[in-house]
């Protein structure tokens, strides 16, 4: 009896040695499999940093070594001041190969290879880099920085398919859906293009023409009245081609807006206007503009008030400007009932918010005008 006791009680306490050495091993296995993840999580963490501070150094080495994205060319007809966007746009789509790159050393080089080739092609820069890796920004370059303003989400988008895009063999840009063309060719004058054969013009495939009316002095504050417009008005009326109007703006009030819209109805009437009138709000450079220094609000007030007043008076309103115009100076959530002229200069369109027209380059020919002229494609007709 005494012995069976015996014999159970080492049975008993081998059992425990045997549960308590599986339990320890159980548990070491764990906290084995634990302290692996975890220094592979940190490994991965540490060449993601890695990574990032590798792309951010080169990216700012590139800044500095292209000097040439600080030469900004003129969007538009500010008395022959440049404005500060002109730089290439570019597909927003990031496109680094079919295969995934699995190691560090892979994803450092797909991604130096991908920003070098975005920097040294033909057309290429660092904003044009900074642009494909940043689709979440419009990126642009003003006082000699880049720029990233956030894409508003309450902004209505456009539903523009870039590879719509096409250029024509004679280097116009054209927007094609299923093999037919849907854009609208049109050109905007001022005196800059002299005398104008608008017959010609006609035949050369311009439906529409924005003619500048005229200006306010961006130190004087007098309103002027472009020396070109009644020959340009009634050439373009007499030819068939519709016209609308714009007209650069310097004012710093509401109520001089208000008397700007006024001065364009005034000399509008003898004309048959069934373009658009255009407010062009762009920013004096390399002069002291007396709207420079104006506050986001207070642009975009002026640019309502201007906008209502030839709405009321039966014209279709639109905003004429750049990435930095609809990005710093206008707030576009409170502008979306008015058209908008975006002015960019490239074969593809760089902006996600809906426009009317597009201005993609100011050195274009058109039979019947001698100089170089703004060329325009629209979405739609008036």
């Amino acid at each position: 009896m005494q012995r069976n006791r015996i014999k159970t009680l080492n049975l008993i306490i081998i059992l425990l040695i045997l549960v308590t050495i599986m339990a320890l091993t159980f548990v070491g296995i764990l906290g084995a499999l634990y302290i692996k993840e975890r220094n592979v999580a940190e490994r991965l963490e540490s060449e993601n940093i890695q990574l990032q501070d590798q792309v951010s150094d080169l990216t700012f080495s590139l800044e500095e070594a292209q000097e040439i994205d600080e030469n900004m060319s003129d969007t538009g007809e500010n008395e022959n001041v440049q404005n500060e966007e002109s730089v290439p746009a570019m597909n927003m789509q990031m496109q680094m190969g079919d295969s995934v790159p699995d190691t560090e050393a892979q994803i450092t080089e797909s991604v130096k290879q991908k920003m070098k080739e975005l920097v040294v092609a033909e057309d290429g820069s660092p904003l044009k880099m900074l642009r494909e890796f940043f689709p979440e920004n419009l990126i642009y370059y003003d006082e000699k920085q880049y720029v990233f303003a956030p894409v508003l989400d309450e902004v209505k988008k456009h539903d523009l398919l870039s590879e719509n895009f096409v250029e024509n063999d004679k280097g116009e840009m054209q927007y094609v859906e299923n093999g037919v063309v849907t854009s609208h060719k049109g050109i905007d004058v001022s005196k800059y293009q002299g005398d104008i054969d608008w017959k010609a013009v006609k035949e050369d495939g311009v439906e529409y023409a924005f003619v500048r009316l005229g200006l306010r002095g961006y130190e004087s504050g007098k309103l002027v009245l472009d020396e070109y417009f009644d020959k340009n008005m009634r050439g373009a009326n007499e030819a068939d081609v519709a016209a609308g109007v714009y007209f650069f703006t310097q004012a710093i009030t509401v109520e001089e807006a208000k008397e700007e819209a006024a001065y364009v109805l005034e000399n509008i009437t003898e004309y048959d206007v069934t373009c658009p009138i255009v407010f062009d709000v762009e920013m004096i450079v390399g002069a002291n503009g007396r709207a420079n220094n104006l506050t986001k609000e207070e642009r975009t007030d002026i640019t309502i008030a201007f906008c209502e007043v030839i709405r009321q008076a039966g014209y279709t309103p639109m905003i004429y400007g750049n990435v930095k115009c609809f990005t710093k100076m206008l707030d576009l959530a409170r502008l979306e009932d008015y058209e908008k002229w975006y002015a960019f200069y490239d074969n593809y369109m760089y902006i996600p918010y809906e426009v009317s027209c597009w201005q993609y380059t100011e050195k274009g020919t058109v039979k019947g005008i001698k100089n170089k002229v703004d060329l325009n494609i629209s979405y739609k007709t008036w």
